[in-house]
């Protein structure tokens, strides 16, 4: 699967940037951006920037999904950082998040989206994976929600989304992690000795013959 020119720019743009964060100080993982690509489920940003707010963290959370942080922290630090833009995709489609909550459903790109915290957080199911947007404003939250694309895939920003699929199946699925290793002998197995007659097993050798004159 060929990524867009428009994904291509933007990893090109985090490279040469570093993409430091100014008040937690880490660089964004470029191996967790490269692992996005190569992800078999569609995996949603917004490129190296949105209204301002540079990417400041990629993230690939143990139940399979991702996450893209966009702009430095408005409350927290480094292990609970709230920044004005978070995008998550999970590859388990089988429920929505918020869906008893209450909330607003509106077209969004072709798909009904669930709006909840008046507007700020969107729920959107396209194709086989849910895509929450959780953003500090409603206006932001919504421009994302227009605006997003598959950073594995060859998709304009602003193009119609796939409708949702039927359940993939991918909760019942083990993760990577859940998965024993499989098992290996400590020590490479030995070649048995080769087997040897007992002396008193072993054949008389012959008897040698007289010469006659």
């Amino acid at each position: 699967m060929r990524p867009h020119p428009f994904i291509l720019a933007g990893l090109c743009t985090l490279a040469l940037a570093g993409c430091g964060n100014t008040l937690q100080d880490v660089p964004v993982p470029h191996n967790t951006l490269e692992g996005m690509i190569v992800t078999p489920f569609p995996v949603y940003w917004l490129g190296a920037s949105f209204h301002g707010l540079a990417i400041t963290e990629a993230s690939h959370d143990p139940s399979g999904g991702f996450a893209v942080q966009y702009g430095d922290c408005l409350q927290g630090g480094q292990s609970t950082c709230v920044t004005p833009l978070r995008i998550v995709t999970s590859p388990n489609n089988s429920f929505v998040p918020g869906g008893t909550s209450p909330g607003r459903v509106i077209p969004v790109r072709g798909v009904f989206a669930r709006f909840a915290q008046k507007g700020r957080t969107i729920m959107i199911p396209a194709g086989p994976v849910v895509v929450d947007i959780y953003a500090s404003d409603a206006r932001v939250a919504r421009a994302a929600a227009e605006t997003a694309v598959p950073i594995n895939e060859a998709v304009f920003p602003g193009s119609l989304l796939p409708s949702p699929l039927p359940d993939t199946g991918f909760s019942a699925k083990p993760l990577p992690d859940q998965i024993p290793a499989p098992l290996r002998p400590l020590h490479p197995p030995r070649r048995p000795a080769p087997l040897r007659r007992p002396a008193a097993l072993r054949p008389a050798p012959a008897a040698p013959r007289s010469s006659s004159g």
